[in-house]
């Protein structure tokens, strides 16, 4: 079977700070950090009153008022995404092979305020059952891949992906195993989340996982730095388009980059902390680079999956120096978490739109509130700390990492 190569050719986002791929590149370039108190429930008796909101959201910017009704948010945030994703890949849908368009798309927990929401209802109505006829197709995981197929027509595969915080990286897997294999021309693929809710906050809080920094919000994400005290729960989704090279080429596609290898490993350890030596991160990135052919020293940047929290933190960077050796020093390394918070299931998509920017404009964007580093971290790694870097950058890699152990890794080349 001849393989085939996969390209990136459209991208889109809403984040916290920036709610269109240029305004969020613009903000990761600035180091701007959108963490804030949240709005969306009243927070006063819980531990962490912040996170990182998508600012001033309002859906009627995007659905009318009954659509809006009918779809959770974090289904709202994958058709935005996918919608900016499509456009910007300038696909003429109305000459394309639908049949060999599809969808994969990632969410870690779905419509959960939906289901808290509705719940809390028929509890305060005595357990009357009476719920809302679109109950569970707002709640289910796979909704925002069937919305976003019927939006486009794209009649090939569709389906969710599921692993905590690695969902939407695998969904960026998925999809490429379908090009490269010649089962498809195109796909759209990303993930999404709305986790600012009770049940999330809540949730994390009670596993001492999320920051406690309500004194400080826009500092609190703090990755390496010897202060941390947990990660900061994000909204919103992001999508990428990507498409079998030879099909991008024809239609005189604008490609970002390519695809080179995608690693998939599990820790095998715990249910929600790290291999403290970093041993699946490790065999997930060399994975990677086995299958893109690339060699260590061709890397030049890692965004690092660095979610502010202290096992995690201190995992990857030796993971990072098992692998790359000496090379290893040469490396940009950052967390984009510390400016956009952690997105859950739609972390990794999130990630992926980052480095491919970089990538394209030779920037390196910083991990921000970097203000005691902790003296655990090899102190010649370059953590692009609190300032981004202008560099070459030909080849990088994402990693993403999620509760239960399950690693991913995705390798990007300049073409």
């Amino acid at each position: 079977m001849e393989l085939k190569r996969v390209v990136v050719t459209g991208l889109g986002a809403i984040t916290p700070i920036g709610k269109t791929v240029p305004e969020y590149w613009d903000g990761l370039k600035n180091g701007v950090s959108g963490a804030a108190p949240m709005t969306r429930f009243d927070t006063e008796l819980f531990k962490t009153k912040f996170g990182c909101e998508v600012k001033d959201y309002n859906p009627t910017d995007y659905f009318d008022r009954k659509e809006a009704r009918k779809l959770d948010l974090f289904t709202q945030f994958a058709i935005i995404a996918g919608t900016e994703a499509v456009l910007d890949s300038k696909l003429d849908l109305e000459n394309i092979n639908k049949d060999k368009a599809g969808v994969v798309w990632a969410s870690g927990i779905g419509g959960i305020s939906t289901l808290s929401e509705d719940v809390i209802e028929y509890a305060n109505n005595g357990l009357v059952p009476r719920f809302n006829p679109f109950f569970i197709p707002k709640i289910i995981n796979d909704i925002a891949a069937g919305h976003l197929s019927i939006k486009f027509d794209f009649r090939g595969p569709n389906f969710s992906t599921v692993s905590a915080c690695a969902s939407s990286s695998h969904a960026i897997i998925e999809a490429y195993h379908y090009i490269k294999l010649g089962k498809a021309d195109i796909m759209l693929c990303g993930g999404s989340e709305a986790p600012l809710n009770p049940p999330s906050v809540g949730g994390f809080n009670s596993m001492h996982a999320i920051s406690t920094r309500n004194d400080d919000p826009k500092t609190a994400s703090r990755p390496f730095d010897v202060d941390r005290d947990g990660f900061v729960m994000a909204e919103g989704g992001a999508a990428i388009v990507i498409e079998e090279y030879e099909h991008a080429i024809k239609r005189g596609a604008n490609i970002y980059c390519e695809i080179v290898g995608i690693g998939a490993t599990a820790d095998a350890h715990h249910i929600t902390a790290p291999h403290p030596e970093g041993r699946g991160a490790a065999k997930v990135m060399e994975v990677a680079l086995e299958e893109g052919g690339v060699k260590i020293e061709e890397v030049d940047y890692i965004n690092v999956h660095g979610t502010s929290t202290p096992l995690g933190d201190i995992a990857e960077p030796l993971a990072i120096l098992k692998v790359f050796g000496e090379h290893a020093y040469k490396l940009n390394i950052s967390s984009t978490k510390s400016m956009v918070g952690h997105l859950l299931g739609g972390a990794g998509a999130v990630e992926a739109i980052a480095t491919i920017l970089s990538m394209k404009n030779n920037f390196v964007a910083p991990t921000i509130n970097v203000f005691n580093r902790d003296p655990q971290i090899d102190p010649k790694l370059n953590l692009t700390e609190n300032v981004g870097q202008h560099r070459e950058i030909n080849v990088a890699i994402s990693n993403t990492f999620g509760f239960g152990g399950h690693n991913a890794c995705i390798a990007f080349k300049k073409i």
